[in-house]
């Protein structure tokens, strides 16, 4: 069913809903786009401290004047947000935490190549200013201090304060590695889709870097992943690993409470269990438009979101270069589909083991054997990945050292 163009309300993003099954397909069509894998992406987000004293609180006026015209419109109105110099774009978190977003490119080196030149670019920026950028994934020094006021923040923060502490802590105190992989044809996205998801687990694992939360031992692995699951069930927890995951996206978003409902002031109105189903069926005052689904569907982030890609959402922030690792070894997995009918086959089995892979790490023995597998399974891959062969021998070693802890 087509949406109606609503008279009042012009371009193609501002379509008034007038059903579930109409949104539905919406959901559908805008968050699994298909086609031959071609793309590679990563965002990496960093804690931000002062050099000279980690534990002082970072404040927005310090990181303004450190960003300079890189700054983004959501810390000083005003700046013209200048991507950095390959491009990509500089995002700021609501605890002061930044965020490269880089630009898709055809090749793992290419993408490469743009993200240190532009993590250079940066890491220069903020050491003229007495600031770094933390290599953990949660602030082990301070607590959780919100220092963008926005309205959608304003309203993350109310709606999550009601479910219990993550909330604030995942917004404030946390730093993740997002790696963006292309769904694949029609035939192969579902195949695809449960790969990446049932990594999850394994690779939350392999890559724990959060133990310590301001100040003090958590007896997590990765606290930023029990963070982000505690913080809202129905918007962070892993979606299921389905046959037809596009239908099953579509019903969860659906069927997700509307965290809040812009307008023009500085607080935005949060209504309470409120589904966006509901709203369609005339739950407000105002029907929903197209352009309310979409930013709807900001505001849900399970571990692997669909984003038109499939947004890799559990890896924990990792120390200097780090990220390029696991970054390499996500493609190098979903390569062809032989590795991916392999990735399956290892990680369907403890592909729901979340907690644990967050409490414990690779000290959970079905985690660990999973992992030793998939970890072979990458390095066998990668030299087919188009990287400089010095390049690939350094990540064969890093994997190589995890597959021995993973068999330790």
């Amino acid at each position: 069913m087509t949406a109606v163009q609503d008279p009042q309300v012009t371009g193609p993003d501002r379509r008034r809903l007038r059903d579930r099954v109409e949104a539905e397909a919406y959901v559908a069509s805008v968050c699994f786009k298909h086609g031959p894998p071609k793309l590679h992406g990563v965002e990496l987000e960093w804690i931000v401290h002062h050099e000279d004293d980690p534990r002082r609180p970072l404040d927005a006026t310090r990181l303004v004047a450190a960003l300079g015209p890189h700054a983004p419109r959501t810390l000083t109105p005003d700046s013209p947000q200048d991507p950095l110099p390959s491009g990509s774009p500089l995002t700021v978190e609501p605890g002061g935490q930044v965020e490269i977003s880089a630009l898709p490119q055809p090749s793992l080196a290419e993408l490469f190549d743009a993200v240190h030149a532009d993590l250079a670019f940066l890491t220069e920026l903020l050491a003229e200013a007495g600031l770094v950028l933390g290599d953990k994934a949660v602030d082990p020094h301070r607590s959780p201090a919100r220092i963008l006021d926005t309205p959608r923040y304003a309203a993350m923060e109310h709606v999550f304060e009601a479910i219990g502490p993550h909330g604030i802590t995942m917004m404030c105190c946390t730093a993740g590695l997002q790696v963006c992989l292309d769904a694949g044809e029609a035939d192969t996205v579902a195949d695809r889709w449960a790969a990446v998801s049932a990594l999850g687990p394994v690779l939350v694992a392999a890559f724990a870097n959060s133990p310590t939360l301001s100040g003090n031992r958590t007896g997590w692995a990765s606290a930023r992943m029990r963070a982000v699951l505690g913080t809202d069930p129905a918007r962070s927890l892993p979606s299921a690993i389905v046959a037809d995951p596009a239908a099953d996206w579509a019903r969860r978003v659906l069927d997700t409470p509307v965290l809040c409902v812009r307008g023009e002031g500085a607080r935005w109105h949060t209504p309470a269990g409120l589904t966006f189903a509901d709203w369609v069926a005339g739950g407000l005052p105002t029907p929903p438009t197209t352009d309310d689904l979409d930013y709807h569907l900001s505001t849900i982030f399970p571990p692997v979101r669909p984003h038109g890609y499939l947004e890799v959402r559990y890896l924990d922030a990792q120390p200097g270069s780090g990220w390029v690792t696991p970054t390499a070894l996500l493609a190098a997995l979903m390569s062809d589909r032989r590795t991916v009918d392999a990735v399956l086959d290892a990680c369907l089995p403890v592909g729901d083991r979340w907690l644990p892979a967050a409490r414990d790490g690779l000290a959970d023995a079905a985690l660990a054997d999973a992992a030793a597998t998939v970890l072979e399974l990458g390095a066998a891959a990668l030299p087919g990945m188009g990287l400089p062969p010095g390049l690939t021998s350094a990540i064969v070693a890093d994997l190589d050292r995890l597959i021995v802890r993973s068999k330790g």
